[in-house]
């Protein structure tokens, strides 16, 4: 049953929880359109597509900003608290520090459990939309702007010249190369003219006016073609600009990565790439054995043990006229045994980091939840120690520590990508390292340490000052 006091710590960490949640997946996603910003600019998106990008983006990016929100809101709700002196007032009152952390610990354990729930159904599906929309814009040509002076060849099968251009379509001195691949030229000129796009943007529309029309007929292989100049007063061209839109992939081609699976569809994909695994062994033999029937014709009489020069060299046995010949095949069959050894070992080594990646997305989804409490065990003692609100001091020691996480987060799945650590090791270093951080500032939380007090810095280096300044006296006057 929650107490008034229970409500009361819940209410002071609720606002500050909200705020810094939004604040933190404005920032990861502004810092993601950054790192996107050469692909997205110029394409000639609608707001729907941006927003629905956005939206796909800050879906995947919330297991990263929720440990960033805890941490920070933590230190602030504690240290708000401490810097008005309630938490002083509720420690006088018998009450500790475990007893007042419990609720808000008790709704970062609910938060945790929401964290793994949303990375284990909606991030695997906010991940495969967002890989499919962000390839379908990578890949959009850039919006159609043709400039005056300069020859435009973004339109499939034209490159286009403008001498001038105003605001209201009118275009002069236009020429219009039809590019077909081959010998023939074909050119359009015209010293005036129209151009617009039509009304449902499929097809860009020139009305040209006084110009000339040039082609030329004829096989590609000889000289001996049709030239034809064609003038006209008025003439009509349309391109079409399908091109220019953006296409829809399907999710289909994105949904075998790791990451767009859920922990019971990876287990399902482990199993069957550990199925395959062992089927190399069989597959090496039925495919190396064809290139080895050499081995059937090995001399039984051989004895092991003895001396190497009662032996005669294989060479010995062959016709001069047959050992080049043989030497050749010999080769060709090593180098083709070489080439599929190359080639199972190859298959083997993807399938292995296709292993090894899937364990690492299996990871992920727990890490990420258990983060949460991890930062929050580190924040609620952190704040009750400085004793300050706000956004100062608690933002510095925010940052100072959710970089250290991430850090931690990022070389770790480096490591384990790179069989430096393994997929346990990378994805839990984090949390191996922090958790005792936590468990640390917890313990001076309770005994009221002055870790963070800078007048406790100073009269502990003042006194070391005075006992030093005194020992030199001392040693003076000795001397």
């Amino acid at each position: 049953m929650l107490k008034k006091l229970d409500i009361l710590i819940i209410r002071a960490f609720a606002g500050p929880f909200i705020a810094t949640f939004l604040i933190s997946l404005f920032v990861l996603v502004m810092q993601f359109f950054w790192l996107y910003i050469d692909d997205l600019v110029g394409k000639g998106l609608d707001v729907t597509t941006i927003l629905q990008f956005i939206w796909y983006v800050s879906l995947t990016l919330v297991p990263l900003a929720l440990p960033l929100a805890l941490l920070l809101s933590s230190i602030m709700t504690f240290g708000n608290l401490g810097e008005s002196f309630e938490l002083v007032a509720i420690k006088s009152a018998g009450i500790s520090l475990t007893r007042f952390m419990r609720p808000l610990f008790m709704v970062t354990l609910g938060l945790s459990g929401i964290a793994f729930i949303f990375s284990n159904n909606i991030i695997p599906v906010a991940n495969l939309k967002m890989s499919r929309l962000k390839y379908d814009i990578i890949v959009t040509k850039p919006a159609f702007d043709i400039k005056p002076g300069i020859f435009y060849n973004k339109i499939d099968g034209f490159v286009i010249k403008l001498g001038s251009k105003t605001q209201d379509s009118l275009i002069k001195d236009v020429v219009i190369f039809e590019r077909n691949y081959s010998l023939q030229d074909n050119i359009i000129t015209a010293k005036s003219g129209v151009m617009r796009v039509s009304a449902d943007k499929r097809f860009l529309e020139f009305f040209l006016q006084d110009g000339w029309r040039y082609t030329e007929k004829g096989n590609r292989g000889t000289t001996n073609t049709e030239y034809t100049r064609l003038g006209f007063k008025s003439y009509k061209k349309v391109m079409d600009l399908s091109s220019f839109k953006m296409n829809k992939t399907e999710d289909s081609l994105f949904k075998y990565d790791p990451k767009m699976l859920s922990v019971r569809q990876i287990h399902d994909a482990v199993d069957s790439l550990h199925a395959k695994s062992k089927d190399y062994g069989k597959r090496s033999q039925r495919e190396l054995t064809p290139y080895l029937t050499f081995v059937r014709y090995l001399d039984s009489n051989v004895v092991v043990g003895k001396p190497q020069q009662s032996l005669k060299k294989f060479d010995d046995y062959l016709p001069d006229s047959l050992r080049t010949i043989i030497n050749d095949r010999t080769a060709s069959q090593l180098n083709a045994v070489k080439s599929t050894i190359d080639q199972l070992a190859l298959e083997y080594a993807n399938r292995e980091d296709t292993l090894k990646k899937h364990w690492i997305e299996w990871h992920r989804k727990f890490t990420l939840s258990v983060a949460c409490l991890v930062l929050f065990i580190i924040g609620a003692p952190l704040g009750s120690i400085i004793r300050k609100g706000g956004l100062g001091m608690p933002l510095i020691f925010a940052i100072v520590f959710f970089v250290i996480f991430y850090l931690l987060n990022t070389f770790g799945e480096k490591f384990a990508k790179e069989d430096v650590l393994s997929p346990l090791g990378g994805m839990w270093l984090s949390t191996m390292i922090l958790t005792p951080i936590g468990v640390f500032l917890t313990y001076k939380a309770l005994r009221d340490s002055q870790l963070f007090n800078n007048e406790f810095y100073y009269r502990t280096f003042k006194g070391i000052r005075m006992r030093f300044a005194q020992w030199r006296q001392r040693k003076q006057t000795t001397a």
